[in-house]
């Protein structure tokens, strides 16, 4: 009979977990075909696996640092995969894990609702099926059924996984060609065993290894929407797209759902209480991260790009237009709040909307049309102008316009996106490239109360300085500049190459150059360049790149 899963279980269960999927991580990307032949698979189940274990490095998750009560000990296993399960949430890598992180949280529901390991197998198995739109038999979805099967039975989860996994190449034709088991299916089961080992119990050496997919086996491209054995589905899926989301509406999950689906493949969304991890391969990564902004806020949004067929990206295959075709002319709508700042986008070749004028989609579409451009990248600069963009966006669409919302939400990180735009690159690489540098940029803001008010840094009054960092209340204080140099310590902290500082109308003389003074002292690698926004609604905009 296996120990229960107490504090000090999960703990040996994350220990022993981590050590099986290093051991095994290079041949899980070696033999990994479907549902994408990246190569990648162990590596992502690797860092999600790690990112969930972390997690109960954290005081609030580690209990156990003291003396602790026998009786309590369970329940602080459960507190423990709790946090396990949110961690895992944050950090999922790639389509593996994030079907691992709604696993953990499946099984740590089950945890709370029974306590059983039977309940706790079954909770993590229904979750992660009910996080793939598209479930496919002969993957970690057949394995984690048939730990949970064998669990309910009174026999052993650990064994019915490697047993489940030898039997996946019958499942899949792609796995069937490359003569290889489910890379995915081989890390859970991988981590069953760890499992079934930290309970106590002996646990089954995993199937013998298969040899990797040679030069000669075609690296299978099938979608998981399929059938169970057909041949490799045709996909016209170029990108990679993931992003956490905030929203609190079921039914925006469900349009969510709805919108992404018809995209490309590989969807997968977990999560819950407002906090969703949102996967797909799709061709129009732009489309995909708007779905979002309808949805509510997407956060952490990363784009890669998927090997072709030969195992090369396709944008290497796809480097121009035909010989003899007509250029489309591209072009960059951004909001601003500042003329200086308006003044900058315009010497970067983009098109400037004052922000007073930008709060309506007829203002952003008419913006879009005046550009006279086949191809738009928007620019909206702030959060709570994303939804009315993504509508303008659509609309543009209707018209012939290629439209894409780039979700900056604040003025530094359309600065960023403008810095690496390149209007003769590809549409999509240009989307791409431009979100992944406003996502790497940090931002703050230092601005005046112009009234009593609650904030998330306590009460202030009228004429207090407020430092905020990503868009939240960090701090109150009496004076500009030392409030400044606050924001600056809080978002240095993590790192950062290159500061930007964008000075307001009211900001005070000298400020510029006590700040860049600020970060030479404390940070001798960090770049420091300062514009002139001349902003009403904040004294300084900061961004750390």
């Amino acid at each position: 009979m296996p120990q229960p899963l107490d504090a000090a279980a999960v703990r040996r269960w994350c220990a022993l977990g981590r050590e099986s999927l290093r051991a095994h991580c290079a041949r899980m990307d070696a033999i990994n075909v479907f549902p994408v032949a990246d190569g990648d698979t162990g590596t992502n189940l690797c860092l999600t696996f790690e990112a969930a274990a972390e997690a109960l490095s954290a005081p609030e998750a580690a209990p156990g640092a003291e003396a602790l009560p026998a009786a309590l000990d369970e329940e602080h296993g459960g507190r423990m995969l709790r946090a396990m399960a949110h961690a895992a949430l944050l950090g999922a890598r790639g389509n593996s894990g994030t079907i691992l992180a709604e696993y953990l949280r499946g099984m740590a529901r089950g945890r709370t609702e029974d306590g059983g390991l039977a309940a706790m197998l079954r909770g993590a198995a229904r979750a992660a099926r009910a996080a793939v739109a598209h479930p496919v038999e002969g993957t970690m979805l057949t394995v984690a059924a048939a730990a949970a099967d064998a669990a309910e039975a009174g026999g052993d989860p650990a064994a019915a996984a490697n047993e489940a996994l030898s039997a996946t190449p019958g499942q899949l034709a792609a796995l069937a060609r490359a003569g290889v088991v489910d890379a995915g299916a081989l890390g859970l089961t991988a981590l069953l065993g760890a499992l079934w080992a930290a309970l106590g119990e002996q646990a089954p050496p995993l199937p013998e290894p298969s040899e990797p997919p040679g030069p000669s086996v075609p690296a299978a491209r099938e979608a998981p929407c399929g059938p169970a054995r057909g041949e490799p589905v045709p996909s016209r899926s170029e990108f990679e797209v993931m992003y956490l989301l905030e929203a609190d509406d079921p039914a925006a999950l469900d349009a969510l759902r709805s919108r992404l689906d018809p995209l490309g493949d590989s969807l997968v969304i977990g999560g819950g209480e407002g906090l969703w991890s949102v996967h797909v391969h799709v061709a129009d990564a732009g489309a995909a991260v708007e779905a979002g902004l309808a949805a509510g806020r997407p956060y952490r949004i990363r784009i890669a790009h998927l090997p072709g067929p030969q195992g090369a990206p396709r944008s290497d295959r796809a480097a121009g237009p035909a010989p003899g075709a007509v250029p489309v002319r591209r072009a960059v709508v951004a909001v601003v709040p500042g003329e200086g700042l308006a003044a900058l986008c315009r010497d970067a070749g983009a098109s400037a909307l004052p922000a007073p004028e930008a709060a309506s989609e007829e203002a952003l579409l008419a913006a879009v049309r005046a550009s006279g451009a086949g191809e738009v990248a928007l620019l909206p600069n702030g959060g709570e102008l994303h939804t009315v963009a993504a509508r303008a966006a659509d609309a543009a669409r209707t018209e012939g316009i290629r439209c894409a919302v780039i979700p900056t939400r604040a003025a530094v990180q359309g600065l960023a996106a403008l810095a690496v735009h390149q209007p003769d690159r590809r549409f999509d690489e240009d989307v791409v490239t431009m979100t992944s540098a406003a996502g790497a940029t940090r931002f703050g803001e230092v601005t005046v109360a112009t009234r009593q008010a609650w904030t998330s840094a306590g009460v202030c009054q009228a004429g207090d300085v407020l430092g905020l960092v990503e868009g939240d209340v960090a701090l109150i204080g009496s004076g500009t500049a030392q409030v400044a140099k606050d924001v600056l310590a809080r978002m240095l902290a993590p790192g950062g190459e290159l500061v930007t500082l964008v000075l307001g109308a009211d900001a005070p003389q000298g400020l510029a150059t006590e700040l860049e003074a600020y970060v030479r002292a404390g940070h001798l690698a960090v770049d420091t360049v300062v514009y002139e926004g001349r902003q009403h609604d904040a004294s300084l905009l900061i961004g750390v790149e």
